[in-house]
């Protein structure tokens, strides 16, 4: 019964329809079309003032533990925006160039006609390294973070670089941390440069690369009962998805949380990812500076569009993150800034409006962009503001 739900729903005047929304997301039926909220959690600020803040349901199968301000949420690829922000941070601080060629950083990956791939290429999918091709491969290798980078810097490009893009769910958090390990002076992980730069100061609950310490506060993820539509299969997609090494191992839960693979396996609170978000509008996490504004202009600017290689969409990329034209899965401005998760999760930034908020949750679907749960929060979300 919706009572039975536990729920904690904050918000600014005018929103009250949003709020119904989140609650109705928790008590349809499932059905081919979207499936019921378990545990969620929905974030919107508005230039850093807070306009929402919802929590409902449990963050384990068995509905003992309520989602609560601590409940950390595995967002996946939503995650990929904190891995952008670090190369951004990188730029800002002239350790690197978007312009720059990748071999430049590091000599290994400019083989096989890699020569030419510059960062902004690398962060926008564009390297022609969606997946391993190597044979050999295994799931557990990925969790040797040096042969991982020495395997992409010796592959042969999928497609040609800089061709299209093609999506890369797990192989762009390698080459992302490579390249930032490699620019940083100090040569520190993206994990820790994310920790140190800018999640601690700003007081981020938000984590690539989980401690030991803070698993128990991690909602169990429950896992799609049905595949995602890739459409059109290719070498590149069937690299980025469809072999059996093509993610890492799952083995323990603990070590896919502690592991930094900044493509995929970001850990944090939506309220924390909404924060966040708003460094995509004007440099700043609440009124602290993080990027410069000629840096958001780099890291937001269109370097890529049309139909992606890897996922059934059309697409454009700035270095990082995804423009919400054409698909609008964002809310109704075409230039907001987002990125989505595998199953359901999303973070938005609406450079007009302002807003910028995370939807996360732990009961998986199929989908890979536009989980109609997050959409029709966004698109309440506007209504009631409009």
């Amino acid at each position: 019964m919706t009572d039975a739900i536990p729920f904690d729903i904050i918000h600014a005047p005018g929103l009250e329809a949003v709020a119904d929304v989140f609650r109705s997301n928790f008590t349809r039926e499932d059905d081919q079309a979207q499936i019921a909220d378990l545990g969620a959690q929905f974030s919107v600020y508005k230039n850093g003032v807070p306009l929402i803040d919802f929590k409902g349901g449990w963050t384990d199968r068995a509905k003992t533990v309520p989602v609560d301000d601590d409940t950390l949420m595995a967002v996946y690829s939503s995650g990929k925006t904190a891995a952008a922000l670090v190369i951004a941070w990188l730029a800002d601080q002239d350790r690197l160039g978007y312009d720059q060629h990748v071999g430049t950083l590091w000599p290994d990956f400019a083989q096989h006609g890699k020569s030419e791939v510059t960062v902004a290429q690398a962060m926008s999918h564009q390297a022609g390294l969606s997946g391993i091709t190597d044979k050999s491969w295994t799931a557990e290798d990925w969790y040797d973070w040096d042969k991982t980078c020495a395997a992409l810097a010796a592959q042969e490009p999928i497609f040609p670089p800089g061709s299209a893009s093609g999506y890369h769910p797990v192989t762009y958090g390698f080459l992302a941390g490579e390249i930032a390990r490699l620019a940083d002076k100090n040569m520190r992980s993206l994990g820790t440069i994310l920790r140190e730069e800018i999640t601690a100061p700003n007081n981020l609950d938000l984590h690539i690369g989980l401690p030991e310490h803070e698993h128990a506060r991690c909602a169990q993820m429950i896992k799609p009962k049905r595949m995602a539509d890739l459409g059109e299969k290719n070498e590149a997609t069937k690299a980025a998805f469809m072999r059996p090494w093509s993610s890492p191992s799952s083995g323990t839960a603990a070590r896919w949380r502690e592991a930094e693979f900044a493509g995929s396996n970001c850990h944090a609170s939506a309220d924390s990812m909404a924060r966040m978000m708003q460094v995509f509008i004007n440099g700043k996490i609440g009124d602290n500076v993080i990027l410069s504004e000629d840096i958001v202009n780099a890291v937001s600017q269109p370097r890529v569009s049309g139909q992606n290689l890897v996922l059934p969409f059309e697409l454009t990329f700035g270095a990082g993150i995804m423009h919400n034209a054409p698909n609008m899965f964002y809310g109704p401005t075409p230039s907001t800034l987002g990125h989505s998760g595998w199953g359901g999760s999303c973070v938005f930034a609406d450079p007009v409006t302002g807003l910028h908020g995370c939807y996360a949750m732990n009961r998986q679907d199929k989908s890979l962009i536009g989980d109609p749960r997050a959409v029709a929060l966004i698109d309440a979300l506007y209504a009631a503001l409009d």
